[in-house]
C-alpha cells in the first residue's frame, strides 16, 4: 500500500502574512503587518482580516508570539510580536514549490 504526504498547504492570506512577518523581522507587530499587506494588496483591510489568520497562524504552531514592554503611548498595552517559526517557514517553501509546479505546468499548456 502505498503512503501519501498530507499537503498542508497555505491560503494566500496566510502566505502572505507569513511572508510579511519574516520581512519585518523584529518589527513584526499588528500595525505594521497591517500596513504592509495592505500596501501589498493596494487595498485597506479591517483589523480582523489580519489579526484572525495571525491567531490561526499561531496555534498552528507557524508563528510564535511574544509580548514587548507596556507603553505610554499604547496606553499601557503591550505590543504582540510575531516571528516565524521552522515550521512556518517550511509551510511557504511547501507552498512556493507546489504554486512554482503548477505555473510550470499552466506555462507548459499555455497557447502561442
Amino acid at each position: 500500500m502505498a503512503t501519501s504526504t498530507r499537503l498542508d498547504l497555505l491560503s494566500r492570506t496566510e502566505e502572505l502574512l507569513l511572508l510579511i512577518v519574516g520581512e519585518l523581522g523584529d518589527s513584526a507587530y499588528g500595525v505594521p503587518i497591517r500596513r504592509r499587506m495592505a500596501r501589498v494588496l493596494g487595498r485597506p483591510l479591517s483589523v480582523g482580516a489580519v489579526y484572525v489568520p495571525l491567531e490561526r497562524l499561531a496555534r498552528q504552531g507557524l508563528l510564535t508570539t511574544s509580548a514587548g514592554e507596556p507603553t505610554p503611548v499604547r496606553g499601557g498595552r503591550r505590543k504582540r510580536f510575531y516571528s516565524l517559526t521552522p515550521k512556518g517557514w517550511r509551510a511557504l517553501r511547501q507552498t512556493r514549490r507546489v504554486t512554482e509546479s503548477a505555473w510550470a505546468a499552466m506555462a507548459a499548456a499555455e497557447p502561442t
